[in-house]
């Protein structure tokens, strides 16, 4: 895995270290959605989404499923994509509602960003698709 790069073994574990935080987080949430808590009918409802328990458990489900394709490494790109999707959802409901930005609209691109980060990090796969590009030293002007 590592082929004797210690820096290749740590990208690799900050990258799980990142996808780890990100899994555990919408686990969270996912279970909350799923137990349908007040906390969670009384955001939703603010949200606009007024479907009550069975809107929170059927949005549980489906965030649970999206995490799960997330946490398995041969499934984890399709979960990134579906997990997009569904942090772009929240992202255009606060938009609708004019929540603030910093705090809560732009929150599901900071999962996102570390989910994809943390991807990144840790499958070479998806690094050889999309590789960061090294900045071309500036050549010395001839003397």
């Amino acid at each position: 895995m590592t082929h004797g790069h210690p820096a290749r073994g740590a990208v690799y574990r900050l990258g799980w270290t990142m996808s780890g935080l990100v899994i555990a987080f919408l686990l969270m949430d996912a279970t909350m959605k799923l137990l349908a808590l007040p906390v969670v009918l009384e955001t939703s409802n603010e949200l606009g989404w007024n479907g009550g328990a069975s809107e929170a458990r059927l949005l549980g489900g489906i965030l649970l499923v999206c995490t799960l394709l997330y946490a398995v490494p041969q499934t984890a790109v399709l979960g990134a994509i579906l997990l997009t999707g569904y942090l772009g959802g929240a992202i255009a409901a606060h938009v609708r509602i004019e929540s603030p930005l910093f705090s809560h609209i732009l929150f599901g691109g900071y999962v996102a960003l570390l989910m994809w980060g943390g991807l990144y990090l840790r499958d070479g796969r998806l690094r050889a698709l999309l590789p960061a590009r090294r900045r071309r030293p500036t050549p010395e002007p001839p003397a």
